[in-house]
């Protein structure tokens, strides 16, 4: 059973007078342990596409299935709660709380599921070590760089050890340096075991996937292995205590 699976996916806007079709048929599949890039031009339907794989929206029409569940038959608290549970999200601009610290951050999606108070720490402590801020874990984002902010948002999106990692333009507000050690987290999470769906329109970021999707007029373009495909940096990232990914 694929962790994702699209059939005849469509999406149309009503603009005023004009219906906008953002999606015309779009089927997909993704299986556990993927890395994909989703790639495509500003208007071709790409960040359309993310916003129904992470739940954010749902199509006009056409079967999507998330871990074996029609997602058009969720209420919206099924929704929200697949969301915390099955999705972690990082955005490009980190969406992080200005006075709050980073494991207090890294914390609020176990707040929100009701997890003890002691299991929230000891979690959030587990990931923030996997990648790499063991050190960091009561600095606030002021006195963070941009490159650990996005890190504190890598955390957060792993502490439900969620089904897939989602990423919209992960490394746009980073320099080329930042940007390429995000990226090398990336690729060792992909290799402990984590599903990466990755939204981009740079190629160099799209090469780190071990599969692009290219998207255009709301169409799928192309859809091909990447055998060119970067090979991963040795970034210490640790498994989660009950042997799933982080």
């Amino acid at each position: 059973m694929a962790l994702i699976e699209m059939k005849g996916i469509t999406k149309i806007y009503r603009m005023g007078e004009e219906d906008v079709h953002a999606l015309r048929g779009v089927a997909l599949a993704i299986e556990k342990g993927e890395y994909v890039a989703i790639m495509g031009p500003s208007g071709s339907g790409k960040s359309t596409l993310m916003n129904l794989i992470g739940c954010l929206d749902t199509p006009s029409a056409g079967s999507y299935r998330l871990n074996g569940s029609e997602v058009a038959r969720m209420t919206d608290d099924e929704l929200a709660s697949i969301r915390n549970r099955e999705i972690g999200f990082v955005f490009q601009t980190f969406n992080l709380l200005p006075r709050t610290s980073a494991i207090a951050q890294v914390e609020l999606p176990l707040v929100y599921g009701g997890v003890p108070k002691r299991e929230r720490h000891d979690r959030a402590v587990e990931v923030l070590n996997a990648v790499g801020l063991g050190d960091r874990m009561t600095h606030q984002p002021s006195e963070l760089s941009g490159g650990q902010r996005q890190r504190v948002a890598v955390a957060r999106a792993l502490i439900n050890r969620p089904s897939l990692l989602l990423a919209d333009e992960p490394t746009g507000n980073l320099d080329s340096k930042t940007g390429a050690d995000i990226m090398a987290l990336f690729d060792t999470l992909n290799r402990r075991g984590n599903t990466i769906v990755l939204v981009t329109h740079e190629e160099d970021i799209a090469e780190h996937a071990r599969r692009i999707v290219r998207i255009l007029d709301g169409k799928v373009l192309d859809d091909h292995p990447n055998t060119r495909a970067r090979p991963a940096s040795p970034v210490s990232v640790s498994n989660g205590t009950d042997g799933t990914p982080v």
